[in-house]
């Protein structure tokens, strides 16, 4: 059926159908039913198809979301696919958890107009599962083989990225992780209620398809070292992410029952995978009938949140030291969390973990919005003789991450570090201080969003390949 656009005049936004919150708390399946074609159709028909595509412009890769939204329109699914996998690796995981609210949606020219946003999250997603469903997702296949070969650093989503792109030209490609399954925080990091992992396993699969090594298990820098890794390809890309939770820093903070919310999201995802964790089936990381509080508002203490519900926690409070309208977490998630029942304490912070030989409480005090600091944000300041206690058996840290140590990590002093500890990378050419080894990803910008990850290894893998292009005519000469 092939619709006219701009019909954000007739039809109202219509996102996804979710599923009640009391059966889907229940469970980790995903929250949010698929569109079907007619549902996906007319809510791509509302696109105003702008001259300057502000959705566009506020997505990190630049996806054509005008083009296939058109195309979806008018019942062109495979070309929709293929104008939406131009430039984007994963827009299945793109269309289920990038926050759309603060991009592309966020900045949809009909959000601004009071008209409400085209569901791009919700359409994407479903073009490219009925892409699968049809058969038309093949792995990449280079036209020409070529010698030279690339070790990457990091199965997350930046070095899958780089790995696939790299394919495609041809390249001997070698993923190394440390973990047992590639995909990073994508399998381990992120819960299943946002993002099933057969989705992941099935895009990782598609690589593997590809030619590509995918070696798990191996931790550079203990299994290998990355002056072997130097030796053994022509390039190097460093994607590890970073993992290194951020520390309360305040009494207390070291008593049992203190856990880093990745420790926490790990363990239920191996457990979602069918693993058996010691630290799980023995009631230390399982939120069971406890008292459960998450420290922080990013989209990580939402995860947080929502899997200590699931898990059946007792009660389960996030506490935040700024108000709603200023946390950096999706305000989608938040009212998912909501609905589930978690209860946000908004404008509070934490002064002290309350307990003896384990955590029984956290001691808060009230906090109000001063003045803005460098980043333009109002700086939260604590009011005086506010303070009051909540009861915890569990608290959480989701205060963010940092990365780990580099050059112990790696055994290389010449692999220079920001002060913030994330790799001196030449924004031009994405190398670092080291020559032939290139960076992409959080291990760069620090703690970011999956669809930046994507962004930069594929922009690393173009620089991975004029480097090599480079090298070979010097050497031809």
């Amino acid at each position: 059926m092939t619709r006219k656009m701009l019909q954000f005049t007739r039809l109202d936004q219509k996102q996804p159908d979710k599923r009640a919150a009391t059966a889907r708390k229940g469970d980790f399946g995903e929250i949010s039913l698929a569109f079907d074609l007619d549902r996906a159709g007319d809510q791509a028909s509302r696109c105003e198809q702008c001259g300057i595509p502000f959705c566009q412009i506020g997505c990190p890769l630049g996806n054509n979301i005008p083009d296939w939204l058109m195309l979806n329109a008018q019942g062109r699914m495979e070309e929709a696919y293929a104008m939406s996998a131009a430039t984007n690796t994963f827009p299945e995981i793109c269309g289920r958890i990038c926050p759309q609210d603060r991009l592309c949606e966020g900045k949809c020219v009909l959000e601004q107009s009071t008209h409400e946003a085209v569901t791009i999250g919700a359409i994407e997603k479903h073009v490219t599962e009925f892409a699968f469903a049809q058969g038309w997702v093949h792995p990449p296949r280079p036209h020409k083989e070529l010698a030279q070969s690339i070790g990457i650093i990091g199965g997350g989503p930046g070095g899958l990225a780089a790995a696939e792109a790299l394919r495609k030209k041809g390249y001997q490609v070698t993923v190394y992780d440390r973990h047992d399954r590639m995909g990073g925080l994508l399998i381990y990091g992120i819960p299943g209620f946002k993002l099933e992992k057969s989705v992941v396993e099935r895009r990782t699969q598609l690589l593997a398809q590809a030619g590509i090594k995918l070696e798990t298990g191996i931790h550079v820098g203990v299994d290998v070292s990355l002056a072997e890794l130097r030796d053994r390809h022509d390039a190097v890309l460093i994607a590890t992410g970073v993992y290194k939770g951020r520390e309360l820093g305040i009494k207390g903070d070291k008593l049992p029952g203190i856990h880093a919310a990745l420790d926490y999201l790990i363990t239920q995802n191996k457990v979602g995978l069918g693993d058996s964790v010691a630290a799980y089936d023995d009631g230390t990381l399982n939120a069971k009938g406890k008292d459960v509080v998450v420290i922080g508002g990013g989209d990580t203490a939402m995860d947080c949140v929502r899997t200590a519900i699931r898990q059946g926690a007792k009660s389960v409070k996030c506490l935040y030291r700024r108000d709603r309208a200023n946390m950096p977490g999706s305000q989608r998630e938040v009212a998912h969390a909501e609905e589930e029942g978690v209860e946000f304490v908004w404008m509070a912070a934490p002064t002290e973990v309350l307990g003896t030989d384990k955590v029984s409480g956290v001691k808060s005090v009230r906090m109000h919005l001063g003045v803005a600091d460098a980043s333009g944000r109002q700086a939260p300041e604590p009011i005086d003789g506010s303070d009051f206690e909540l009861k915890a058996d569990m608290v959480i840290k989701a205060l963010g991450f940092d990365p780990e140590d580099m050059h112990s990590l790696f055994g290389e002093k010449r692999l220079d570090v920001t002060r913030w500890g994330t790799l001196v990378m030449d924004e031009r050419t994405h190398m670092t201080t080291l020559d032939g080894v290139f960076a992409a990803g959080d291990i760069v910008r620090g703690a970011s969003l999956v669809v930046w990850a994507i962004k930069d290894g594929r922009d690393a893998a173009l620089s991975i390949d004029r480097y090599i292009k480079a090298k070979s005519r010097i050497a031809a000469e």
